[in-house]
């Protein structure tokens, strides 16, 4: 039995993909506009998301469902703690805040990885799959925008042992699609998905406030008028 939940993970998560890719800092940073105030404080609330999520992983890797899908090669941590470092110097942990919707966020995560783990896949699927896609792009904008030189302050991006993103993404899809999970529990998984999604967009709206300030309110409103359709509407489900 194969759930093929890779299939249904992207079917089912477009909408709350496209919301996603509205959220107004998302939008600002598409178009070039990046603080790094902002950004070193998005990053620091990335960690405490990534060093919660890799734990648990690490705790369940020899669950039946986590197993197929624990690739160590995508830890973020250590390159968050390097970016992080970067922007706050060697006392980074004394400086970064924890922000009301990252604290949601891992609450979240340690929630399912007591009680349902098989969830987990929903977050390591919502962001690791993000991060190898459109994170690429990201970590461009970052490297103009603040005028960075080579990887100095986006490590976050920089999958160091992954050099063929593609085939990594497909050889993940594959393990995700041949689970022997049954309905039920891969639509949970979705579920979970979709929750994933709305606590990234929870965690983009607490960054609002501060780019306001960084580039003004006039700036903002302009910035984020228009509507993009997502990424996901606009290709074919596979």
């Amino acid at each position: 039995m194969s759930s093929n939940l890779a299939i249904k993970l992207r079917a089912g998560t477009q909408k709350a993909h496209t919301t996603a890719e509205n959220a107004g800092f998302t939008k600002c940073f598409l178009k070039g506009v990046v603080d790094r105030g902002c950004f070193a404080k998005f990053l620091g609330n990335l960690y405490f998301v990534y060093s919660t999520l890799e734990a648990a992983l690490q705790q369940h890797r020899e669950h039946p469902f986590i197993k197929p899908l624990y690739f160590p090669e995508l830890n973020r941590t250590a390159n968050l703690e390097k970016d992080l470092e970067f922007y706050y110097g060697k006392d980074w942990k004394k400086q970064i805040a924890l922000l009301p919707a990252a604290q949601t966020y891992i609450n979240r995560i340690r929630e399912i990885a007591f009680s349902e783990p098989v969830l987990l896949l929903a977050h390591c699927y919502t962001r690791y799959m993000g991060d190898l896609s459109g994170g690429q792009m990201f970590q461009k904008i970052a490297q103009n925008a603040l005028k960075l030189e080579g990887y100095q302050g986006t490590s976050f991006y920089q999958f160091e042992q992954i050099p063929d993103k593609n085939a990594f993404k497909d050889k993940y899809r594959q393990a995700l699609n041949a689970l022997p999970l049954d309905d039920a529990t891969a639509d949970r998984v979705v579920a979970e998905a979709n929750y994933a999604f709305h606590l990234n967009n929870l965690a983009a709206q607490d960054m609002e406030g501060s780019l306001i300030q960084a580039i003004g309110q006039v700036m903002y409103n302009s910035l984020i008028r228009s509507h993009n359709q997502g990424s996901t509407e606009v290709a074919p489900v596979k």
